[in-house]
């Protein structure tokens, strides 16, 4: 009976601390800071795409015709292999990679130089003291008339 009745405590005893963990884990989830950095992981890859696309059908094209009707996308080197199909190493799509790489590095630069100027223009903005309200303006004229006496 003492040993049935041990493990009903130990069992109550995982399910509190189970609760505990999902209370934790739901205090944690609805914290400002997870649904700011998920937004931000979503608007970032929603963003990739945009560069992605910039990159493959905006920049690429032009990229390749100023050098001699180059299609980097296609560009690949095949290696022969004695045991049958050469592999292929698409190395065009690697610079595209690195140039979209490139431009979403620059671009976040510039994001991050702007609200870096705008924290640092807030800071240097002088801020004016709190106007002084009418009660405490009566106790400083009575602290300042104790004072003098």
């Amino acid at each position: 009976m003492e040993l049935h009745s041990a493990s009903e405590g130990a069992v109550r005893d995982l399910e509190r601390k189970g609760m505990n963990v999902i209370k934790e884990f739901r205090e944690f989830a609805v914290r400002g800071n997870v649904v700011d950095m998920a937004v931000g992981v979503i608007i970032g890859a929603a963003f990739g795409r945009i560069v992605g696309s910039l990159v493959e059908n905006v920049l690429m094209p032009p990229l390749g015709y100023l050098m001699g009707r180059v299609d980097f996308s296609a560009m690949s080197f095949k290696m022969p292999v004695p045991t049958g199909e050469p592999v292929e190493i698409r190395y065009g799509l690697f610079i595209n990679t690195v140039i979209n790489f490139l431009i979403v590095a620059f671009a976040l630069f510039i994001l991050i130089k702007v609200i870096n100027r705008m924290k640092r223009e807030e800071a240097a903005a002088p801020t004016l003291p709190p106007a002084v309200t009418k009660d405490q303006q009566l106790l400083t004229e009575i602290r300042d008339l104790l004072k003098t006496r």
